[in-house]
């Protein structure tokens, strides 16, 4: 061996401490850094070894220089093997170390060396302690699924569930991969039955049931150890929200096996077990698809190879066999949705319609669902099925058993008392259909009766049948037919009922006024009206009183005018605002018809304070319109005074300018001038040009020059109130005709002055000038001008 100059120091070191490995590393480093032979470093790590073989370190960096070296080389290269050999000899003193032991694995499993890297695995198994199999394992498993290699995977699965069986998982999805099905179902059901081991990829339980309903499904023949029905009719016990999978995935079973009418069988069951519309549907579709497949195989064998007598009788079974399953889809939808709630009304209903041309089956179905729903849980209007079950029997003119039904309705239980009294009508009506006039009314009074106990209508404890008497339905429905059918006294007697049982709503009470006065008991209506009134207050008691008013008024006029101003005092006495515009104008109404103007104007003001604030604009116009009428307009200054003082702004501007109006054809130029005044505090110039405009003409028909420039000033002095910016705007206007910005108080005089001077040409221009240089103003309303 020979060496070179600078390595004879190190050699000199190492010669004289052969067992220090500081010596060795720094002569290994000296050669890895200036020398470009690698043979030689190997030569020194040989050296090494040879003096210190119990060195992991130094047997670790030599095996990982050695691979390094041999990354981009083929496996078929010699050094691969002296590579192996060397790890050998590693492992003869580091067969402790599982760091070794790994990295001689993984590299005989990239040089493909199966047999090898089963065995090497298998030895630093034995070697290793347990607590340090776990960095094995993965090789050895990575070994098993890389290649086909199925009889040895199994055993090394086999071999490593027992030592991790929380790993379960892996090997059942080895055993599906390979093929070994059967296998592969026992450690599913091994996981699935064991409440310790969960997956260790997250899945659920009811995941891995389907995962194995799955399998089930897909390889019938495979299955050899187990009974797949009994296994998934316990998932179908233990998921019921979510069973339409493992329905199908049993079917599916037999399915595969040819057991076709054992599939059917499974199919029609679980359709009548599942709970949601979501599994029928998944079973319907699943069966349904089936049934087509065995069709269409079927005509396709009959074009290949023609039909017999026997495929034609089978292809005509198997198309009957769908067509009943489509018709059936209806009924078996409903089925469910009434598993779901046996007392849906509404569903029990469709199902009879469903039944239309069976008689015998709306029977069944009738007589099925009065026994299940419970009238206090049912969903949906209970009554509604008696009615429709005799109503069916109406409709077959079995008059006899549709009364049998109503008989043993009117003794069911109902949730609340009307429901019982929709039977009583329903079946009062029946009589009527078939003018039995006299049973209706039979059947009436046998519903009406008052019992000599009196029961509370809203105690629930206390059956319906004891509350019926106070139905204010049944009892209208007594009242039409004895106004029908009946007597006057019978109706009489009926209204008097339903008024002592303090059950009568104002429309009965009108019902009973007008009743009477058709048959020209007046009084006895006024007093049924006082009833009314008595049993209710405001607002219900509102069309009572107003019908009542009205035709007292229209049968006595004047003649009883005391006792109908006790009656609008009543009427009036705790009348809200709401109602209160009506009365008031017809009580003054009456007072001008009948009575004295002087009350009729008192009850006009009582009404414009008592109404609504929106309906009092309204009701002072009325006010006005009528004092004018009674007393003349000079009057209706308190009046117009009365309204500026209680009305919205918006509101008393009209006031004000028609209380100006008239002011001024009565010559009151002033007062009007005054009305003006105060009004033009609430209209802002901007947005009430109207108003301005009117004063204006007011002005120029009736002012000098003096009062168009106070009414100019207040003009100004309001828009300045408004936050409008009159002295911008001013000049703004003022600007293009001076060609120059002034001072803005010029400016406005200006503005004032031209108005002025127009308002007194225009008023030159109207007028007879006594000389062409004076300017002549209208001073009052008769015409006089001033000079």
């Amino acid at each position: 061996m020979l060496f070179d100059e600078e390595d004879v120091a190190y050699e000199e070191d190492v010669i004289r401490n052969p067992y220090s490995l500081k010596s060795w590393f720094r002569y290994i480093n000296h050669k890895t850094k200036f020398c470009s032979n690698w043979v030689s470093v190997y030569l020194v790590y040989e050296r090494a070894l040879k003096q210190l073989p119990g060195s992991y370190k130094l047997w670790h960096n030599y095996l990982k220089l050695r691979r390094a070296h041999l990354k981009n080389k083929c496996i078929n290269d010699p050094e691969y093997e002296e590579l192996n050999n060397a790890y050998d000899r590693a492992l003869a003193y580091m067969n402790k170390m599982p760091r070794i032991w790994t990295d001689y694995c993984e590299f005989l499993l990239d040089q493909c060396l199966i047999t090898r890297t089963r065995k090497t695995c298998d030895r630093a198994l034995r070697s290793l302690p347990i607590t340090q199999h776990y960095r094995i394992w993965p090789i050895y498993l990575k070994l098993v699924e890389s290649f086909d290699i199925p009889d040895t995977g199994v055993k090394v699965y086999k071999r490593y569930s027992k030592l991790i069986p929380e790993d379960v998982e892996d090997h059942a999805n080895y055993l599906k991969n390979v093929g070994l099905v059967d296998e592969c179902v026992q450690k599913y059901l091994f996981l699935l039955n064991n409440e310790d081991i969960h997956s260790k990829y997250g899945k659920t339980k009811h995941e891995l049931w389907h995962e194995l309903c799955e399998i089930l499904a897909k390889n019938p023949t495979k299955i050899k150890s187990v009974k797949v029905e009994p296994i998934l009719r316990q998932g179908i016990q233990k998921y019921v929200d979510q069973v339409g999978q493992l329905w199908n995935s049993l079917a599916s079973y037999y399915i595969g096996l040819g057991n076709f009418e054992r599939a059917r069988d499974i199919y029609e069951e679980g359709m009548t077990k599942v709970m949601t519309v979501r599994d029928f549907t998944q079973i319907f579709d699943a069966y349904s698809i089936f049934e087509e497949n065995l069709l269409t195989n079927l005509m396709e064998q009959a074009n290949n190879e023609g039909l017999s007598d026997d495929d034609d009788l089978e292809l005509e079974m198997r198309l009957a066999r769908l067509e009943y399953l489509m018709d059936r889809r209806p009924l078996l939808l409903n089925k469910v949705l009434l598993r779901q709630n046996p007392h849906n009304v509404h569903e029990w209903l469709k199902r009879v319609k469903l039944f239309e041309e069976k008689p015998k089956d709306v029977i069944e179905t009738f007589t099925e669902a009065i026994q299940t729903v419970d009238p206090k849980q049912a969903n949906g209007k209970y009554h509604q099925l008696w009615i429709e079950f005799a109503k069916f029997y109406e409709n077959g003119n079995q008059i006899s058993e549709a009364k049998y039904v109503f008989e043993k309705a009117i003794k069911s239980n109902y949730k609340n008392v009307d429901e019982l009294a929709n039977i009583w009508c329903a079946w009062i009506e029946m009589e009527l259909r078939h003018d039995n006039s006299e049973n209706a009314l039979k059947l009436i009074h046998r519903a009406c009766v008052i019992p000599k106990k009196k029961y509370d209508y809203f105690d629930p404890t206390e059956p319906v049948q004891n509350r019926l008497y106070k139905s204010v339905k049944l009892w209208s429905m007594h009242a039409d037919l004895e106004e029908s059918f009946g007597s006057f006294d019978g109706v009489k007697k009926c209204y008097e009922n339903i008024i002592d049982l303090r059950i009568a709503t104002p429309q009965i009470i009108i019902n009973y006024g007008i009743f009477l006065e058709e048959n020209n008991y007046f009084e006895e209506a006024f007093k049924a009206y006082e009833k009314g009134i008595a049993l209710f207050k405001w607002p219900v008691v509102y069309d009572i009183w107003l019908r009542y008013l009205t035709k007292f008024i229209e049968r006595y006029g004047g003649s009883k005018l005391e006792r109908l101003r006790d009656m609008f005092e009543q009427c009036l006495e705790n009348i809200p605002q709401k109602f209160a515009k009506e009365i008031y104008l017809l009580y003054a109404k009456l007072e001008e018809n009948h009575g004295l103007a002087r009350r009729a104007i008192k009850i006009y003001e009582r009404g414009a304070d008592a109404v609504l604030a929106e309906e009092r604009y309204e009701m002072y116009n009325i006010y006005i319109q009528q004092v004018a009428s009674m007393k003349g307009v000079t009057a209706t200054r308190e009046i117009f005074e009365k309204a500026i003082e209680v009305l919205p702004d918006d509101q008393v501007k009209e006031i004000c300018m028609r209380y100006a109006e008239m002011e001024r054809k009565l010559g009151e130029i002033d007062r009007a001038r005054a009305i003006y005044v105060h009004c033009s505090q609430i209209c802002d110039p901007k947005t009430n040009n109207k108003f301005w405009q009117t004063w204006k003409e007011f002005e120029i028909a009736h002012g000098n020059e003096d009062t168009v420039r106070e009414m100019l000033r207040i003009k100004r002095s309001v828009q300045a109130t408004f936050n409008v910016e009159f002295n911008f705007m001013a000049a703004q206007m003022v600007v293009p005709q001076t060609g120059k910005p002034g001072d803005a108080m010029k400016s406005l005089e200006s503005v004032v002055e031209a108005e002025v001077q127009q308002v007194a040409k225009s008023k030159e221009i109207s007028s007879v000038p006594k000389s062409k240089n004076s300017i002549q103003f209208v001073k009052t309303g008769n015409n006089e001008e001033e000079q």
